[in-house]
């Protein structure tokens, strides 16, 4: 009997023990959420962590409320950490609002696919998450309008970089055909230079040679003088016969006017005179075949006169 009390008031004592637990962690709990709703996040994540770790409550909707007080106050770090750690809960409301606050939080630092997976793991937890649902779609457009702007900023990119290409390639071929130009320059100069020492050498050699014949051309200029000098001679004699005998004829001329002015004077008869012309025609012909035989060019030395 007395056992029987003894284990009676354990018990009881028990019983008021437990019974005086709960009334704290429901006190704790009340307290930590009217701190969260009025924005005392730090008394709220006090209550929470005296519930976890010093009554050793295992309540993953404490967690995920500590996790989003964290969050409240911008302490990714712990708020990351709690909401990591009931990812995988067997509460699917509690999954569903943990996958739906990571990706929050990856859309907050533009990791659209890791976003998008979260909200559709928070989906899948929990169909009816209408918050999750309207962020995968916010974010699912938002990634294909990253994927639109890049593939165009890699088409301008690709563009940029075949127009440099196609510049860089210009300039290349624009400095190939300056040095070839300057090379042709280079080289049409130093033909000219060369052509004009040639010509200068050339000038110069026939300066000299003007100004020292060979003796093939000083005999033929000789020759030549020579027999130009012949052909003057030749003229020379030429011309002086002709004057000699147009004189002769002349003084001929003058004879017979003589002659015939003198007959008159004498009243010779006709066939007197004309024995005295046929006799003056005689002599004139005979002057003539003695003139014949006179040389019309001076004798040359050592040959005879025929």
């Amino acid at each position: 009997m007395k056992y029987l009390v003894l284990t009676v008031l354990v018990m009881v004592s028990s019983s008021f023990g437990e019974l005086d637990r709960i009334a704290k962690i429901n006190k704790l709990k009340k307290e930590a959420k009217e701190a969260y709703n009025s924005g005392n996040f730090d008394k709220a994540i006090d209550n929470y962590h005296y519930l976890l770790d010093t009554l050793q409550m295992e309540d993953d909707n404490i967690t995920l409320n500590l996790a989003n007080a964290y969050f409240q106050k911008k302490d990714t770090t712990n708020a990351f950490n709690n909401y990591e750690s009931i990812i995988n809960s067997e509460n699917k409301s509690v999954r569903s609002v943990a996958h739906q606050q990571l990706g929050i939080m990856a859309n907050r630092t533009k990791k659209y696919e890791e976003a998008l997976e979260h909200f559709k793991q928070a989906l899948k937890a929990d169909p009816t998450n209408e918050e999750a649902r309207y962020n995968y779609e916010m974010v699912k457009k938002a990634l294909e309008n990253q994927k639109d702007q890049n593939n165009q900023d890699q088409d301008k990119n690709d563009e940029n970089k075949d127009q440099q290409d196609q510049k860089d390639q210009q300039d290349k071929d624009q400095k190939n055909q300056d040095k070839k130009d300057g090379d042709q320059e280079n080289e049409d100069q130093q033909n000219q230079d060369q052509q004009s020492e040639d010509e200068k050498g050339q000038e110069k050699d026939q300066q000299e040679k003007d100004g020292k014949p060979d003796e093939k051309d000083k005999e033929g200029e000789e020759q030549k003088k020579g027999e130009k000098d012949d052909t003057k001679k030749e003229d020379a004699d030429e011309k002086q016969q002709a004057g000699e005998e147009n004189d002769k004829k002349e003084g001929d001329e003058e004879n017979m006017s003589s002659v015939s002015e003198k007959l008159k004077e004498m009243k010779m008869s006709p066939e007197k005179a004309k024995m005295i012309l046929e006799a003056l025609k005689n002599k004139e012909i005979q002057y003539y075949q003695q003139n014949k035989h006179k040389a019309t060019k001076p004798k040359s030395s050592g040959k005879p006169d025929w």
